[in-house]
């Protein structure tokens, strides 16, 4: 049995179908875990995610961590019943009228009381080791930040070695890629980094996707970004962006074609992008 099996109980169900044990259940482990003086934050982003942030929510209160921790969430001002599962299950969280991750990570990280801030999705679901170890790889000499990986859930429309070969074709990608540009192989639901050098940075709200490149790459001025490959420090996720392009094997395919005509970046440091036309926030 997989480790986050228990927990798909709850994965894509609205509240009204969780029984009332479970939340009682992760409301009293979570309460448990909240420290007044965290050595870590960790704070759960959420927009419209009733139906997966308890699964996630359940996974985070079954943590096993050597460091004080505390756990907020964001609710980026959500039409569904985020919010009350915020509530129910004793999560302190702040409303972010403005909508999109970088707005609501940048909310998380205002309100980080710890020394590291580790900015996680609603829709991933967290082994128990994976604060401790994100934690214990942020307290190495001259590391200020840290990324590990992720996995997918099989589904019916997802054969279980399809997604394992997809799993480690990437893999491999972002570990070499991470030697010259570690902005390009973190990913928001696994990033961690120092709060303090995180909101002399910032992160940047004017863009659709990228902001969590967009703060690797101005925190390496102050230290290293590491790469963090441990299965205990792995969670796993739904497909987001996997399978716009049509079938899993078509978003495979692209994906492949894109790294190939990016293979350069493998081998070459780079201090500044150029924005995208297509992916700034249009201003109201």
């Amino acid at each position: 049995m997989k480790w986050y099996t228990k927990y798909l109980e709850t994965y894509e169900k609205p509240l009204e179908d969780i029984r009332p044990e479970i939340l009682d259940e992760v409301r009293t482990k979570l309460a448990s875990l909240q420290s007044e003086n965290p050595v870590v934050t960790v704070s759960v982003i959420g927009y419209n995610e009733e139906k997966h942030l308890l699964a996630c929510l359940w996974s985070l209160s079954e943590m096993r961590c050597k460091y004080p921790v505390e756990v907020i969430g964001v609710d980026n001002e959500s039409k569904d019943r985020t919010a009350e599962i915020f509530k129910r299950c004793g999560v302190p969280y702040y409303t972010e009228t403005q909508h999109s991750c970088g707005f609501a990570r940048q909310c998380g990280l205002n309100h980080a009381k710890g020394k590291y801030h580790l900015n996680i999705d609603s829709d991933t679901m967290y082994p128990a080791r994976y604060v401790e170890l994100m934690v214990d790889a942020l307290e190495k000499q001259n590391v200020v930040g840290v990324s590990s990986l992720w996995s997918y859930m099989p589904d019916k429309d997802h054969s279980w070695l399809g997604i394992k070969i997809y799993e480690a074709c990437r893999d491999i990608y972002l570990w070499a890629q991470h030697f010259k540009r570690p902005e390009l192989s973190v990913r928001g639901l696994v990033f961690g980094y120092n709060t303090e050098l995180g909101r002399k940075v910032g992160i940047r709200t004017d863009i659709i996707r990228g902001e969590d490149g967009s703060l690797a790459l101005g925190l390496k001025q102050y230290g290293k970004i590491k790469f963090l490959h441990n299965r205990k420090a792995r969670p796993v996720t739904g497909y987001g962006t996997v399978g716009t392009d049509g079938s899993f094997f078509k978003s495979f395919w692209n994906r492949i074609v894109m790294r190939l005509k990016g293979i350069g970046s493998l081998f070459t440091q780079k201090e500044k992008y150029e924005d995208e036309e297509g992916n700034l926030v249009k201003k109201k």
